[in-house]
């Protein structure tokens, strides 16, 4: 699995924060979207011995890593579904908890999405989301994308900063039958990995870095690679390689 992004070490600092945002109770169901790899799944269903975790996700591959990781801690309250959140048929009213980890930006129609899923919680049940705050705020995003000369501004729809404004997140979430919105400002860097060789590895496999040096010329991508490098040098510490980067933890009500 060495082809898939370390996203739980990136988000170590954000997870801890969410995990006590979650407070998943010992005998909730939990619903996980865009679970990945499962680490707050996994997390979930720890904390709800008397309970259960459900993790949804789009990505094959990562759902098999879910479940080998899985297996090997030998939860047994804890089901992987690869399945698209946005149109899956859950048991109605069923969840006493949905959480998502930066899993719910990329909805086509986010007041279907949410909607759908709001079908699928329990009068009163909680909603627990992690979500980036606008690209401008996100160092992680301007510095990595600066590099490349032909990188256009972030479009407009479904994306990575699609639920950054808490005006328009409120108004989706309130449209589909979420009530008592609230938004905690997460003020932490991201990591990505222990040295300026490691990041860059990274970010070939985050952003696709290949497939955008494809689309260059020899020479052009030649000083793509370097301003690459020369950021991710920039960053590099004593513990790692971090950016800075904001977020939002939004909590509401079914």
């Amino acid at each position: 699995m060495s082809d898939l992004f370390d996203y739980d070490a990136e988000l170590r600092l954000h997870n801890e924060l969410f995990r006590a945002a979650a407070r998943v109770g010992s005998h909730d169901r939990v619903l996980d979207i865009g679970c990945g790899t499962g680490q707050t799944t996994r997390e979930a269903a720890r904390a709800a011995v008397n309970g259960s975790a459900t993790g949804v996700d789009l990505s094959a591959p990562m759902l098999e890593r879910a479940r080998q990781l899985t297996d090997d801690e030998g939860l047994p309250n804890i089901t992987f579904q690869q399945a698209d959140a946005q149109v899956h048929r859950f048991p109605p009213t069923h969840f006493d908890l949905c959480i998502s980890r930066f899993g719910t930006m990329f909805f086509a129609d986010p007041v279907a999405a949410f909607t759908n899923i709001s079908h699928a919680l329990r009068p009163a049940a909680r909603l627990v989301l992690l979500v980036w705050q606008d690209r401008d705020c996100n160092e992680w995003a301007t510095a990595i994308r600066g590099t490349f000369t032909t990188a256009s501004a972030e479009s407009r729809g479904p994306g990575p900063f699609s639920l950054a404004d808490p005006t328009v997140t409120e108004g989706i979430l309130v449209a589909a039958g979420f009530a008592d919105v609230n938004f905690t400002d997460v003020h932490v860097p991201v990591y990505y990995g222990p040295d300026s060789a490691a990041a860059f590895d990274a970010v070939f496999r985050l952003w696709e870095f290949k497939d955008l040096l494809a689309t260059l010329d020899a020479a052009a991508a030649e000083q793509a690679r370097t301003r690459l490098r020369a950021t991710l040098d920039a960053h590099q510490t004593d513990g790692g390689v971090y950016f800075d980067s904001r977020a939002w933890i939004v909590t509401a009500r079914r």
